[in-house]
């Protein structure tokens, strides 16, 4: 089952069968009570017919062994009503010709307690198979509850997928008109051209960081060396700012991840440190252990807690690229951090 489809599937399961659940089990209970009443009244009605054959001089020989009676003198009115429950005994006086003279029967409480452990477990059997049964039930329900979900998800995954497709083609024109463009003389280094070349940038970055989004669930796990890749992408960033300062200190740093997935989460992250540095500033990447850390002297973030939201923004930046820097990390089981401070800010990947 794929990892979107896992959340609301046992929230929808566990809602429904333990909803069912207390339901039977609040049933079992109460049935369970009226029954144990129920065997009490049979009790206290059999001590009542056994009192009777005896007063009436009948034969008793069918009754347990455990019925026994005998005659006390009471001083005081005792209801006809009464019926007494000791510690191993159920109890009960009838009362007789003579005043104050009552017949006291006894009854062994062991056949009510086998009557009582075989009504509990009966209670207990039928409860699991009910349980059972309904926890099917939940699980039939759930699945075709998703097939929805499914439908809508597989149906915007399309067209996304066309969207990003069509992107390329204006993408592409505009990146070669800038690029006439900045061999005008007149243009050349003009506020307007290179905000109109930032912003083709970031349209081209957002395409790519959804195409691999989106090809996430069909990562193809490799083992490969992260420093290798770490040397690739730093290849491509750090002729665009020759006033940074590079340090590398990664040579062999072997995992099982997604080459291009992994390539496109220390892309956002080596970019976002290039971008948001300081004048003269460094960026600074090295490994601790299966740890991989990226460090800047830029100008820190404020609000470090909040970075991977995709409904992070600030003045100069969103949280769009980290978040799909965080869904990347969970695609391929990285544990994804950062720590920051006026001094700059460290992002760390730890690897499986």
């Amino acid at each position: 089952m794929k990892k979107f489809k896992i959340t609301p599937f046992f929230k929808f399961f566990f809602t429904y069968f333990i909803s069912v659940a207390l339901l039977i089990l609040a049933s079992g209970f109460f049935y369970f009570e009226q029954m144990r009443s129920q065997l009490l009244k049979a009790e206290h009605f059999s001590l009542i017919e056994y009192a009777r054959d005896i007063k009436m001089q009948e034969d008793v020989s069918h009754f347990p062994k455990d019925f026994h009676y005998r005659f006390v003198n009471v001083p005081k009115h005792i209801d006809i009503t009464n019926f007494t429950i000791t510690t191993d005994e159920f109890m009960k006086y009838i009362p007789t010709r003579k005043p104050h003279y009552y017949m006291q029967v006894f009854k062994s409480k062991h056949q009510f307690y086998q009557n009582l452990q075989q009504l509990r477990y009966k209670i207990i059997l039928i409860q699991l198979l009910l349980l059972s049964i309904f926890a099917i039930i939940s699980y039939l329900l759930a699945r075709n509850a998703l097939k929805p979900l499914q439908e809508s998800i597989e149906t915007l995954d399309r067209f996304a997928k066309d969207l990003i497709h069509d992107l390329n083609t204006p993408v592409t024109a505009m990146k070669l008109n800038i690029k006439l463009l900045q061999k005008e003389p007149k243009l050349q280094n003009t506020k307007a051209l290179q905000r109109l070349q930032k912003s083709i940038q970031t349209i081209s970055e957002l395409r790519v960081n959804l195409t691999t989004l989106l090809e996430k669930k069909t990562f193809q796990i490799q083992k490969i060396n992260v420093c290798s890749i770490v040397n690739d992408v730093l290849e491509l960033h750090q002729p665009n700012y020759p006033n940074l300062t590079f340090t590398i200190s990664c040579s062999v740093l072997y995992t099982q991840v997604n080459s291009n997935g992994l390539k496109q989460i220390l892309h956002n992250l080596i970019s976002n440190a290039c971008k948001y540095n300081k004048k003269d500033g460094y960026v600074y990447i090295y490994t601790k252990g299966n740890v991989l850390y990226i460090e800047d002297g830029g100008i820190g973030i404020q609000e470090p807690d909040k970075i991977f939201d995709r409904s992070y923004s600030t003045q100069n930046s969103t949280g769009f690229g980290l978040d799909i820097v965080k869904r990347l990390c969970e695609a391929m089981d990285i544990e994804v951090g950062v720590r920051s401070s006026q001094k700059g800010s460290c992002f760390w990947l730890k690897f499986s």
